[in-house]
């Protein structure tokens, strides 16, 4: 939607469709910061080839939507108090953010979490850090690098409760980049498209080698344009003590 006299694209508020979807809807103050994350976007996207989407309805669902899907669990209306609690000290690495997804979206949902935003690619990181002041959250840290250097140093080594994934990259490997960061007990996220049995079957024998499981594999559909999406959860069952200096494959980020 435009507004004409001032030229400003707007961002559907789509208030039934998350409340029916993820359990949740974004209040005033989170739905003006959606809308200001998605100009600041538009405006990058003029020096940096930061996205392809940029149709406002697009955008929500691609973008915002998917984001916040895979953390539905941390968003649903009925959480208990003791959820909420767990929900408010959380620490959430977002491996290979690009231009800042899903973790933007997740650290505006979650005003009490934590998130840091990492990507090999500096420019991108440099625009993320002009970006988050102009949105106002305090609550987003950015680290250039990649994932599998990162493990095995004691600073981010099983320091995260919730790792996030939604870059390019076999799951299995993906999985090995994040359980290394995370707290006994953590969880990493796998946005995926299609998945099939034998992804399955490959993820759980990695994730078995890091300590981990596979926990639970959610399907469901977009909700616009009808699409198939995996939300793939692996759980870091117990502290790891694995030979981390071998080459592996190049990162997702």
């Amino acid at each position: 939607m435009q507004d004409e006299g001032k030229g400003k694209i707007f961002l559907p508020v789509m208030a039934e469709l998350w409340q029916e979807t993820v359990g949740w809807q974004p209040d005033e103050q989170q739905q003006t910061k959606f809308q200001r994350l998605y100009e600041l976007i538009l405006e990058g996207n003029q020096k940096l080839n930061l996205t392809r989407i940029t149709e406002p309805q697009e955008f929500w669902e691609k973008h915002l939507w998917d984001s916040l899907r895979g953390i539905a669990f941390l968003l649903k209306d009925n959480k208990t108090p003791a959820d909420e609690l767990t929900s408010s000290s959380l620490q959430i690495l977002d491996i290979g953010t690009g231009a800042g997804f899903p973790g933007l979206p997740v650290a505006i949902a979650l005003p009490h979490a934590t998130v840091t935003l990492l990507d090999s690619t500096r420019k991108k990181i440099a625009f993320l850090d002009s970006l988050i002041p102009e949105l106002s959250v305090e609550n987003v840290k950015t680290l250039v690098g990649r994932a599998e250097q990162m493990r095995g140093d004691r600073q981010h080594r099983e320091q995260y409760d919730l790792a996030l994934i939604r870059a390019v990259g076999s799951a299995s490997a993906c999985a090995e980049y994040a359980l290394p960061l995370l707290k006994p007990g953590g969880s990493v996220v796998l946005y995926r498209g299609q998945w099939t049995d034998a992804e399955a079957t490959e993820l759980a024998q990695t994730a078995e080698r890091f300590n981990g499981k596979l926990d639970t594999v959610e399907e469901f559909t977009t909700p616009l344009t009808q699409g198939i999406r995996h939300c793939i959860a692996v759980q870091k069952v117990s502290s790891s003590q694995v030979n981390l200096s071998r080459k592996t494959v190049s990162s997702p980020t």
